[in-house]
C-alpha cells in the first residue's frame, strides 16, 4: 500500500516546522514566510504527492487577465501563472483586456460564471473598483504595486528598492548626470514613479552636490501602448536622441524597462556613440532578450515568473478554503507576497571616463 504523505513529511524535507507547512498550504498568515519558503514547499509537497483534502471544488476553471500578450513582460508572467495552475490541477483561461475598459466590465461580469474558480490580474485595471465588486463574490489576486488599498491578496516586488540599486550602482560606476527615460509618470503606472523615486533617493543619499537625475517621459495612449508591438522600443529611441541632443553632460541613462531599453541602446548606437564607454545603459524587468542584446543590458531582476506562480498559489489557497466560515475569515485578512529585487550587472555600465570623447 502506498505510504499516505503528511505535513510531517514536508516539514521533515523543507527544514520548516509541520504548523508553518500546515500555514503554508492552506494560505494563512503568508506574509511571515519568505517567497522562497513558500515555493520550496509546494515544490516539496508536490514531488512528494501530497494530497490536500481541503482542495476540493468543482468549478476549477482560473481566469488570468493581463492587458497585453505582445509585451514579454507579460508574456513571460502568464508562462509561470500557467504553470502553477497546471501544477494545481486548475484550467486557466486567458484574457487580454488591451486595457479597454469595456472589456475589463466584461472580464468582471463573465468571471462570475458557476465554473469560474478565480481570477488572478496581471495588472490591476484601469477601474480598481471592478475589482473590489468582484471580490466580494469570487476569489481575486493581482499582480502589482500598491494594490492592498484594494483589499485583495498581492504580488509584489519593492520597485523602489530596484531604483536605488540602479542608483546606487551608477554612483558607484562615477556618473553624475543620469536620465530616466520612461513612458510616462502617472498614477495608473505607480513602479515607474517609486523606480524613479528610488533612483532620486539613492543621489541624495550619496550627499553630493554634484549629482543629478533629468526626466525625459512620453504620454502615450494603453490602446497604443498595448497594440503597437514596438511602442516601447520607440519611444525608448526618441527620447533617448532628446536626451543626447538636450543634456550633453548625461553619461548614464536609466529605463523604465528592458524594453525601453533597447531603443535607448539603438539610438545611441545610430548616433555614432559606444555603449559602455560613452554612455552606460539600465533597464528592469531583466525580460528574456536582456542578456543577447550586443552589449548584454544591466538591468534589475524581478523574479517574473515567480509572482506569476505565487500569484497563482494565493488564489489555489482561496479557492481551496471554499467553506463559508473561511470565506468570512477570509475577508478580512490580506495577504502580501514581496519579492526582492537583484541587480544584474552586465556590459552595458561601466566606469565612467574623466572625460568624454572628443565629439561627445
Amino acid at each position: 500500500m502506498k505510504k499516505r504523505i503528511t505535513l510531517d513529511d514536508i516539514a521533515r524535507e523543507a527544514h520548516v516546522s509541520t504548523a508553518s507547512i500546515s500555514m503554508i498550504l492552506n494560505g494563512k498568515h503568508l506574509n511571515r514566510f519568505s517567497p522562497e519558503t513558500i515555493e520550496s514547499v509546494y515544490t516539496i509537497a508536490r514531488r512528494l504527492g501530497y494530497e490536500n483534502k481541503r482542495a476540493k471544488w468543482t468549478n476549477n476553471i482560473l481566469l488570468l487577465v493581463c492587458p497585453s500578450v505582445i509585451n514579454p513582460y507579460f508574456a513571460t508572467m502568464i508562462q509561470g501563472m500557467e504553470q502553477e495552475a497546471q501544477a494545481c490541477g486548475l484550467q486557466t483561461m486567458l484574457i487580454t483586456t488591451y486595457w479597454n475598459i469595456d472589456r475589463e466590465r466584461w472580464v468582471c461580469e463573465f468571471a462570475k460564471d458557476p465554473l469560474v474558480a478565480g481570477v488572478v490580474f496581471a495588472m490591476i485595471p484601469q477601474q480598481p473598483q471592478l475589482v473590489q465588486k468582484l471580490h466580494e463574490t469570487i476569489p481575486v489576486v493581482a499582480v502589482g504595486d500598491k494594490q492592498n488599498e484594494l483589499g485583495i491578496d498581492t504580488v509584489d516586488v519593492n520597485n523602489f528598492k530596484a531604483g536605488l540599486l540602479v542608483g546606487e550602482h551608477l554612483l558607484d560606476m562615477g556618473h553624475t548626470h543620469i536620465a530616466y527615460i520612461t513612458t510616462s509618470l502617472n498614477s495608473q503606472h505607480s513602479a515607474r514613479v517609486r523606480r524613479y523615486e528610488g533612483i532620486k533617493a539613492a543621489l541624495k543619499q550619496s550627499h553630493r552636490h554634484d549629482v543629478k537625475i533629468h526626466l525625459f517621459t512620453e504620454e502615450i495612449s494603453a490602446e497604443t501602448e498595448l497594440h503597437t508591438v514596438d511602442i516601447e522600443h520607440r519611444t525608448g529611441y526618441k527620447l533617448a536622441l532628446r536626451c543626447l541632443a538636450e543634456k550633453p553632460q548625461v553619461t548614464a541613462l536609466v529605463a523604465i524597462n528592458d524594453m525601453v531599453a533597447y531603443g535607448i541602446i539603438d539610438a545611441i548606437k545610430d548616433s555614432g556613440h559606444q555603449i559602455p564607454e560613452q554612455y552606460s545603459v539600465c533597464g528592469f524587468d531583466n525580460i528574456y532578450p536582456s542578456n543577447f542584446t550586443g552589449v548584454g543590458l544591466t538591468t534589475v531582476e524581478h523574479s517574473i515568473i515567480q509572482r506569476g506562480k505565487s500569484a497563482v498559489r494565493l488564489i489555489y489557497n482561496k479557492i481551496s478554503r471554499h467553506d463559508a466560515a473561511s470565506r468570512e475569515h477570509d475577508a478580512g485578512a490580506v495577504t502580501r507576497v514581496e519579492y526582492q529585487s537583484r541587480l544584474v550587472v552586465r556590459r552595458s555600465t561601466m566606469y565612467r571616463l574623466p572625460h568624454k570623447p572628443e565629439g561627445v
